[in-house]
């Protein structure tokens, strides 16, 4: 939960008079942590407001980098591809699958309709 400036303000204003944390606690219900939290920062920085957030970002791989290596090793596994780009076979997954590749595991069907194991490859 994010509390407001001006709560932050009064609670720490509370302690620094004299007042304790748990009564602060209760008072402004508010849990302890928290207050440590605020009176760190507050230590820390001089101010109780919390610093930004840096920004999230969805996609750690560059698209086309993991792109032209896939199409360069299509014969390649997840965890070739990881190791490559130093980040976990999931995260290739995920990223494949928002590329909108999927792995083909057999290419070709037979007469009969069963269909043979070919080699594994990915495609668009």
């Amino acid at each position: 939960m994010i509390y407001s400036i001006d709560l932050r303000k009064r609670v720490i204003a509370f302690i620094e008079t004299g007042g304790k944390k748990v009564e602060a606690s209760r008072r402004f219900n508010v849990c302890r942590p928290t207050i440590d939290e605020w009176l760190l920062l507050k230590k820390e920085t001089g101010g109780l407001e919390a610093p930004p957030l840096p920004p999230r970002s969805w996609r750690k791989l560059d698209p086309e980098a993991l792109l032209s290596y896939v199409e360069a090793h299509p014969d390649g596994m997840l965890e070739d591809y990881a190791e490559h780009f130093q980040t976990s076979p999931s995260g290739i997954w995920r990223a494949l699958k928002r590329l909108k590749f999927t792995r083909k595991k057999r290419q070709l069907s037979t007469k009969n309709g069963t269909k043979t194991n070919g080699q594994h490859f990915w495609s668009r």
